[in-house]
């Protein structure tokens, strides 16, 4: 299986899934006045990519999340097709965007990692969240280094300038 649910007391770790966590993000700016910018908040889904090991060594106050989206709401929104899902996004071959199985165990659909959409979070927050029962489930080891693995691939690409030359 790959979803636990921890006890509530359990602590944050690498790879929980957690529900309505508070994002903020940028909505307009002017450069000439940046103490007036607007910011949009919301509560979302997230998944935790801070590595165990800095959780273990209290060596962090400040948590790496990504936003996770219903893989519906994305196809309903256009922004995905079904195809593409079960396909390219499924197979980890979609820059950016890992796929996670539904559990009806666990009471939840498809999901998407949206790893291009990055957010850092206090970690008492996360904890408090946790504590109060909007922790949906922790990704086991194996996939949760596979999530780890995709998510250090999608930081770690070497851009061209141009492309090779060919005849």
């Amino acid at each position: 299986m790959i979803y636990r649910l921890p006890p509530p007391d359990a602590p944050v770790d690498q790879a929980d899934l957690i529900d309505r966590c508070p994002l903020l993000s940028i909505s307009s700016f002017d450069v000439q006045a940046l103490e007036s910018v607007l910011v949009n908040r919301g509560l979302s889904r997230i998944v935790v990519l801070t590595q165990t090991c800095d959780f273990a060594n209290n060596k962090t106050s400040q948590v790496v999340v990504a936003r996770v989206h219903e893989a519906q709401s994305l196809i309903a929104a256009g922004q995905l097709k079904a195809a593409d899902v079960r396909g390219p996004v499924r197979g980890g071959r979609v820059f950016g965007w890992y796929f996670l199985p539904k559990s009806l165990d666990l009471g939840f659909g498809e999901m998407i990692v949206d790893l291009r959409n990055l957010h850092t979070v206090r970690l008492d927050l996360l904890e408090t969240l946790c504590a109060t029962g909007h922790r949906l489930a922790r990704i086991e080891p194996l996939y949760r280094e596979h999530l780890s693995k995709h998510f250090a691939d999608s930081y770690s690409r070497i851009g061209l300038p141009e492309p090779y030359e060919s005849e």
